[in-house]
């Protein structure tokens, strides 16, 4: 509940109702003498008591994962729940495909997947493991790279169509052309960084439709509604059939990194190891078809 922040998707979390969770919640506190979180109609959060409470448990949770993963790492049998982040691209695209293949090669671990296209925070949220694109913004983590993944910009024929084909991301402002924009609560302000004959620039682009969820964009871009700039394996049946064509390739957009992120004392668990090592050997061939493996 604390990670989630309401009792009822702590509930669906835990496969248990609301009125149980908040009564399993009030036992606690009643054992503890004290309350762990402060409730109203429209939000719950933790009290002091409550986030003393939860660092504490997490270190508990914490050495006692430690300790079952050198029991595994005697035993060669990791075991237990697995809770892994992802973009929703990646994670529809890359991991969701292969997550069943992986639990039949590691029966006695299980997965829990979280897709956002929103910045995750692993200590907060429990996470063992998150895939992300782009630049980490806690440098205490420990990073794997697995790709500099290509992205394009790209738009229907049908949005083309009386419109002048923008050549740069200048054009793309002077022309006002409406650029389909990812943007979720804390994002900042959007901008596109595009390589040009001088070098790196950003540009403030803007239009009339944003989206947290990146599906959405290519869905909008295929249905004419602007330009969107994607990893290009989001969009590579698009673009391959037609529906999508490139734009602005005078000036393309820089490669993303793609990465996973752990904590180091998650690197020690070898269910994290073995999941994203599973998982990247499946990436990669998709990503960089021709390209060796990079990191």
């Amino acid at each position: 509940m604390y990670e989630l922040g309401s009792m009822s998707a702590a509930g669906r979390d835990l496969r248990i109702s609301p009125a149980v969770t908040s009564a399993r919640i009030s036992q606690l506190e009643d054992h503890l003498g004290v309350r762990l979180f402060q409730r109203t109609t429209r939000a719950l959060s933790p009290t002091e008591q409550g986030r003393a409470f939860y660092d504490g448990a997490r270190d508990v949770l914490d050495s006692v994962s430690k300790a079952e993963a050198q029991v595994a790492n005697i035993t060669d049998n990791p075991k237990g729940a697995l809770t892994v982040a992802a973009p929703l691209g990646v994670g529809r695209r890359l991991i969701a495909p292969h997550v069943a293949d992986f639990i039949q090669a590691y029966p006695d671990i299980s997965v829990r997947l979280r897709l956002t296209d929103r910045r995750v925070d692993l200590t907060a949220e429990g996470l063992d493991l998150a895939f992300f694109l782009g630049d980490p913004e806690d440098s205490t983590l420990r990073i794997r790279k697995i790709a500099d993944v290509d992205r394009v910009l790209c738009a229907a024929p049908s949005y083309l169509a009386g419109r002048p084909m923008p050549s740069t991301g200048q054009d793309l402002i002077d022309q006002n052309h409406e650029c389909l924009n990812l943007r979720y609560p804390g994002a900042k302000e959007f901008q596109w960084r595009l390589e040009t004959p001088d070098g790196p620039r950003r540009f403030q682009v803007s239009g009339r439709f944003e989206c947290d969820d990146g599906d959405v964009l290519t869905e909008w871009a295929v249905a004419g509604l602007g330009i969107a700039l994607k990893p290009r394996f989001e969009v590579a049946a698009h673009l391959a059939d037609g529906r999508l064509t490139p734009v602005a390739q005078n000036t393309p957009p820089f490669p993303v990194q793609m990465a996973c992120l752990y904590t180091h004392r998650r690197g020690q668990d070898p269910k994290t190891r073995l999941f994203m090592e599973f998982m990247i050997a499946r990436m990669l061939p998709v990503l960089m078809p021709s390209t060796a493996a990079v990191g």
